[in-house]
């Protein structure tokens, strides 16, 4: 098996509304060789609850208005941590930072074949990375200051 052209589309589209609303590190798998359920899975993460819910919210209208398709499922809304959007074709997960370095999905999709995603998508590569160091380091000048 190998993902669908519309499969493609949805996770393409998916993953430029995911960068527009400015994800870390997204990511999509072909998932179709070991899972019946679905062709692909879309992987994103945000450093806030707020983010998010932000992306999450976004993806879903892009599908809908640009592809007329809408999810059969939506899990985790309440808590915001972990949202999960299953189109059948594809599923897409768009988790806190914290649950993508806890749960760490790439470990268990390590041997399916990433999917090419666009530009803008692309270049989210390593912004968790990024975001954690300045957040540090704010903290480090924070707790610096109280010392004085």
């Amino acid at each position: 098996m190998t993902v669908t052209d519309r499969s493609q589309e949805l996770i393409n589209t998916a993953a430029q509304a995911a960068a527009d609303k400015l994800a870390h590190d997204v990511v999509a798998y072909d998932v179709s060789d070991v899972l019946s359920i679905t062709d692909a899975f879309l992987l994103a993460s945000a450093p806030n609850d707020r983010q998010v819910k932000a992306i999450v919210d976004e993806i879903e209208e892009r599908l809908q208005k640009e592809l007329g398709a809408k999810p059969v499922r939506r899990e985790g809304d309440r808590e915001a941590r972990w949202v999960l959007l299953d189109y059948v074709d594809i599923v897409v997960h768009v988790q806190h930072s914290e649950e993508r370095v806890f749960y760490a999905l790439e470990r268990l999709w390590k041997d399916c074949p990433e999917l090419e995603l666009p530009e803008d998508a692309r270049a989210t590569r390593g912004k968790a990375e990024e975001h954690a160091k300045v957040q540090a380091a704010e903290e480090a000048a924070e707790l610096d200051g109280d010392w004085r």
